[in-house]
């Protein structure tokens, strides 16, 4: 039956969050305008500047960000450039006869010896990747009373902007902080409520080589990264950081102050403000990258020529008009999606009071909304740059060796980051990470000839911005994590999953399905037959976790992993499906079908678990972060209740060995995998852990690796990786909508706890959009948009019903 479509008309739901007396504390923020939405505005707040970097507010526009400190008397503001990196092109041939070493790998396997085979697979390595740089530090020193009477600081996510306002016994100062998409510039407005009162000092230091020129108005600044960075976790003391003046990626950053009122001044290293009323700071920054297989220096972008556009541009536009464009610009993405969960919000208090507050059980709905708003937030602002996707900080980060490189790990993370994306009604953050899969079928393609003389492309455990897909560890590495092949089966996949979500046929034809093919063919050239005749890869690892075998041998390297046939699988079914609609690749899928058919089938365990090794033998960590074998149920779309409710109830069972604590990450991707489960409460226990308060890293040296969420909200590893909420964001969507090719499903794990609520905007496949209210946990009324389609199949209270879209 067709069920009839109800309109909804909401007005303000104003919130103003109002300022607690404490001394010395905040001040009413009753100038923030309220937005038309169903949800209350959104807004991370705090009584006290940051003082680490896990209490400071995120700004991006996509490529380049600020993390706001907030300070009284000293404000720090990081600065950074996604396209800023360490290194040069890389060289995909460097180690041209890797590919000899592998018969003997296969053929230790094939007499058992584990042992020889993980010791052999090393010898199939090449360099480590290169690490996302810190561009530089701003310092905003500002000459006001020193007693501060009140202080506020917010970040505001329906805006994407950041304030501070003092108060002292004299006067009152107000910052506004943005990172303009339209006009790509960092901004800082500053007002004095007194007037001739604002007075301020600029200066601007790097952890990279760099010169600075300081005129009567601005500091121009001019610079390079390192040509080389190793991994902060090797521990090398000698050359782990080197530059080369002739080398490496080159940035321009120029910062300008426009006052009508005050008078600017100027030292060798810094320039000043003073007698002004009001003020604002334009900060311009661009990079030299020009694509990953160009020479940033020989063939790199005019730096200097762009920071000086960005600059006049802004200046020309003024603060109030850069504003506007960015509001317009940033809600146009943010404003898609809206969500309000049951229960009015009573509680009025800084945000890191808040998340210790949850830490004690009690509920809040504001903050749960608050924290899935915040990853599409985040999002919108770290993935805005053609093929250079957000890595494992985003876009944020202060290190010269930052945790793990900040690269892209494919096992799992730079995956992750992007799960929101579509369900989310964020398809445009998704095409940097799709574009960048182009970039690795490139590389990659050479890789696959020379580690393993096979055709189609391969990638690895790590990639960076210059889409290195070889497997890492200068021969040295180990191969639990390092050998692992299939970061370019599962990139691969997300293809597929763009195209469903958005029907974009052309975009499929032209860029998804022949990246989807490359991956497919080197997958069939790898496959091999076991003594049953059944295709399983060789050598084979599950991402980071060890097998113990019955003689005690613990290792990583095995052959006909779940994993990797998991992934496999995913990636021949979406090649198939992808085959009925473009019908141009006959015998190849032929091919790829017969494959199909034939792979090694999953295996239940002895436990009742789903076996994540070819045979049942124990993990070395029953408890593993890491749950790849279990890829199938999630991300992947092939495992589920319905149509393999044996696998999938051993994937249940997998998971319930595992437990619920584990790093932040990994929480985020079990949250999903429950969801999937059709668990609602169990999603939902675990959601509530993934918001559980954890200190900054410097006060807090041995905290336990079980997750949880810094006082800014951004996700605890720990340390810091931002895939843990982009994780997070995307299970509310997944406890809320669920949907495969041929049907939606509504609150199919609605937790006990969010018996109504609402929700605007979220997508589902086959190009549709969501809008829903429901109450005592059952839907009341529904409407579906589609540009594309006349009709929904929708699972509906346990109904399946047919529903007309509208436009």
């Amino acid at each position: 039956m067709q069920k009839k479509i109800i309109f909804f008309i909401f007005g303000f739901l104003p919130l103003l969050l109002l300022a607690q007396k404490k001394s010395p504390k905040k001040v009413n923020n009753n100038a923030v305008a309220t937005i038309p939405s169903i949800q209350a505005p959104l807004k991370l707040w705090y009584d006290n500047p940051a003082k680490y970097f896990e209490e400071a507010l995120l700004l991006g526009n996509g490529t380049q960000g600020a993390t706001v400190f907030g300070g009284i008397s000293i404000d720090k503001i990081f600065l950074n450039d996604l396209t800023l990196w360490s290194g040069e092109p890389v060289n995909a041939n460097m180690n041209a006869n890797a590919y000899k070493h592998l018969p003997d790998v296969r053929k230790a396997l094939q007499d058992n010896n584990y042992k020889k085979a993980d010791q052999l697979i090393k010898k199939m390595q090449g360099k480590y990747s290169e690490s996302y740089a810190p561009l530089g530090t701003l310092f905003l020193e500002l000459s006001d009373d020193p007693y501060i009477t009140d202080y506020y600081r917010e970040l505001d996510i329906d805006q994407a902007i950041a304030k501070v306002k003092t108060t002292s016994n004299t006067n009152v100062i107000e910052r506004e902080y943005l990172v303009s998409n339209p006009d790509k510039i960092f901004a800082i407005h500053l007002t004095s409520k007194k007037a001739g009162a604002l007075a301020f000092t600029l200066h601007f230091e790097s952890l990279l080589k760099f010169e600075k020129a300081v005129s009567n108005n601005g500091i121009a600044v001019q610079g390079y990264a390192p040509i080389k960075a190793e991994p902060v976790y090797l521990q090398k003391k000698n050359n782990a950081v080197v530059f080369e003046n002739k080398k490496g990626t080159r940035f321009a950053t120029i910062i300008k102050i426009q006052s009508n009122t005050g008078t600017v001044t100027k030292t060798d290293s810094s320039i000043s403000l003073s007698n002004a009323t009001e003020a604002t700071v334009y900060v311009s920054m661009a990079t030299s990258f020009n694509g990953f297989d160009k020479d940033p220096v020989i063939n790199g972008l005019n730096h200097n020529a762009i920071a000086n556009s960005q600059l006049n541009n802004a200046q020309k536009i003024g603060w109030n008009n850069l504003k506007k464009r960015h509001l317009k610009d940033y809600q146009n993405f943010y404003n898609r999606v809206q969500l309000k969960l049951a229960n009015k919000d009573t509680v009025n208090l800084p945000t890191n009071q808040r998340l210790e507050r949850y830490a004690k059980g009690l509920a809040d709905p504001y903050l749960e909304t608050l924290y899935f708003q915040y990853g599409r937030y985040l999002l919108i602002s770290s993935s805005r740059t053609p093929s250079v996707p957000a890595n494992l900080q985003g876009l944020w980060n202060s290190s010269i060796q930052p945790p793990w490189s900040s690269n892209y790990t494919m096992n799992i993370n730079a995956e992750e980051n992007y799960w929101l994306a579509e369900n989310t009604n964020l398809p445009e953050m998704h095409l940097p990470f799709l574009q960048f899969i182009n970039n690795l079928a490139t590389t990659g393609k050479t890789t696959a000839k020379t580690y393993y003389n096979m055709p189609g492309w391969v990638a690895h455990h790590n990639a960076d911005i210059w889409a290195m897909t070889h497997p890492v560890g200068n021969n040295n590495g180990d191969p639990v994590w390092a050998n692992w092949a299939m970061g370019g089966t599962w990139a691969s996949t997300h293809l597929w999953q763009h195209y469903l979500y958005t029907g974009d046929k052309p975009f499929l034809e032209k860029h998804g399905y022949p990246l989807m093919r490359g991956a497919a063919e080197f997958c069939l050239a790898w496959l091999i037959n076991d003594k049953e005749g059944k295709l399983i890869t060789s050598p084979s690892t599950s991402p980071e976790n060890n097998y113990k075998t019955p003689a005690g041998y613990v290792g990583a390297t095995l052959y006909g992993g779940t994993a990797d046939l998991a992934m496999i699988r995913e990636l021949f079914l979406n090649v198939v499906e992808a085959q009925k609609l473009l019908n141009n690749d006959a015998e190849f899928v032929s091919k790829i079908s017969k494959a199909l058919e034939n792979l090694h089938p999953y295996q239940v365990g002895q436990n009742g678990h789903l076996q994540e090794w070819y045979y049942d033998w124990e993990d070395a960590d029953p408890k593993h972060r890491h749950q790849s074998h279990l890829f199938g149920l999630y991300p992947g779309t092939h495992i589920n209740m319905t149509s393999t409710p044996t696998i999938a109830m051993a994937a249940k069972k997998s998971l319930e060995i595992k437990g619920d604590e584990t790093t932040g990450w990994s929480k985020g991707w079990r949250i999903n995998l429950w969801a999937r489960l059709k668990e609602g409460d169990r999603a939902y226990k675990m959601y509530r852990e993934l918001l559980r308060l954890v200190p900054p890293d410097e006060i807090n040296e041995n905290n336990p690796k079980t997750g949880g969420t810094y006082p800014n909200l951004l996700d605890a590893h720990p340390p810091f990786q931002i895939d843990g909420n982009f994780g997070g964001a995307a299970a509310v969507a997944e406890m809320l909508v669920q949907s495969n090719e041929e049907y939606i499903e509504l609150l199919p794990a609605l937790p006990k706890a969010w018996p109504n609520g609402e929700v605007k905007g979220l997508k589902a496949r086959g190009n549709f959009e969501i809008d829903m209210v429901w109450a005592e946990g059952k839907v009341k009324t529904v409407k579906i948009k589609s540009a594309t389609q006349l009709n929904a199949k929708v699972w509906l209270n346990g109904r399946l019903e047919t529903i007309k879209t509208v436009k």
